[in-house]
This record gives structure tokens, sequence and C-alpha cells, in this order.
């Protein structure tokens, strides 16, 4: 979910925006945003291993469809709104549905995945957005950074770790939620230490983004 494929203005060269809405990439944004619904509603269900699947199809999605438009010149306007929202909706709806994930008899969140941090991921993609619309608007590149792309690849990770976990031992969410299968120590440390990677890389992009930001308003102000 590359931010900076929707976001990048065309290199000298390249061809000139895609006049054909309807292309192969803007179809797979599409088809990201109906397969982050369904995974949404297979979520609400607590069928872990569907929602995994779908999910993982759909981030591969969003690496095709950026792919697709650079080398093939097929970028849009449209492309540009509906990819990095679609991407928004599929990381802040998974990560709001797994920290709603009951914790178990210990006390202890199944998903490893909390409240908070599914606030954090939200206020930084709002943030940014709004950063960006701003910029954009006055004419001012501000597409992503490698902190930007890195942040999206662990949050994948920790959304794909803590529904692969959830699914194979087999959590069960009926009251007292517990796991029917005794969970290996190392997965929990090893998902948790992906989990809160993608948090602090969030935090420490969204933080890149305000410092570019505020360069900029002093160079517009001078």
């Amino acid at each position: 979910m590359d931010e900076s494929a929707s976001s990048r203005p065309l290199a000298a060269g390249q061809s000139a925006i895609s006049p054909t809405i309807w292309n192969v990439p803007n179809q797979l944004t599409v088809a990201r945003l109906v397969l982050s619904i369904i995974c949404f509603v297979f979520l609400s269900f607590d069928n872990y291993f569907v929602g995994l699947i779908l999910f993982v199809i759909a981030a591969g999605t969003d690496w095709v469809d950026g792919y697709w438009a650079r080398k093939y010149g097929q970028i849009t306007q449209l492309g540009r709104i509906l990819d990095p929202f679609a991407d928004k909706i599929i990381i802040c709806g998974t990560f709001t549905y797994l920290a709603a994930v009951p914790p178990t008899i210990t006390g202890r969140t199944a998903s490893e995945i909390t409240a908070w941090m599914a606030v954090v991921v939200v206020a930084r993609e709002l943030l940014v957005t709004a950063l960006r619309s701003f910029f954009e608007e006055h004419g001012t590149d501000f597409s992503a950074k490698w902190s930007g792309k890195w942040k999206m690849v662990l949050q994948c990770a920790a959304v794909a770790g803590s529904l692969a976990r959830l699914w194979y031992y087999d959590f069960d969410t009926t009251p007292p939620a517990n796991w029917s299968a005794e969970v290996p120590v190392w997965t929990t440390w090893s998902l948790r230490a992906v989990v809160w990677a993608s948090i602090l890389l969030t935090i420490y992009s969204g933080w890149v983004y305000v410092q570019r930001a505020l360069a900029l308003l002093k160079v517009q102000t001078r």
C-alpha cells in the first residue's frame, strides 16, 4: 500500500494522466475496497481464517495496481484519490476490528493490538491526509517517504500475523474468551514485536510528515 503511487507527481517524460478511468489499476483498487468490506463482515463473525485470506489478497492488489499504473502510465485523478482511501479503509478497519477482539481470561488482549494502538493508526492517517490535501492544493509535492512505505509493510505484517495467530490457535470469543489450543510463547513475543514496531514506525512516519509540513510552511511564508 504505497502512498507514493497516488501522490507522486508525474516525472519528466512520463505519459500524461490516463484519460481512461476504468483501467486495470482502478479496477484493482475498487476490488480492494470490496474485499475490505467482505473481510470486515467475516471478522464480525470471528472468522479469522477467511478474514486473513481476504486481507492478504486485498493487500497484494495494492502493490499490483501501483506497479501497473506506473509501468503503463495509467495514473488517473480517480486513482490518486481512490487508492489512498482504499489503503486507509483496510488498515484502519482491520486495526479497529483487532483492537475489539475480547481479552483472554488472563486479561491480555488476544490480538496484541489494543484500542490506543488503533487510535494512533487512525490519527496518523487523518493527519497525513489533511496535510497532503492542503499542500497539494497549493501545488506542492507531498509524496510519501521511505518511512511511510515501511510503515505500511509493518502494519500489514502485524494484521496478518494477528489474524493468523487467532485462527491457527483457534481463539474462542465466547465468554469467557480463551484459546482452544495452547499458544507457544514465541508466537506471542514475535507478534508483539511486529505490532510494536509497526506502531513506533507509524508514529515516526507521522512526525516526518509534520516536520516536512513545518519546513514547507516556513518557505511559503518567506
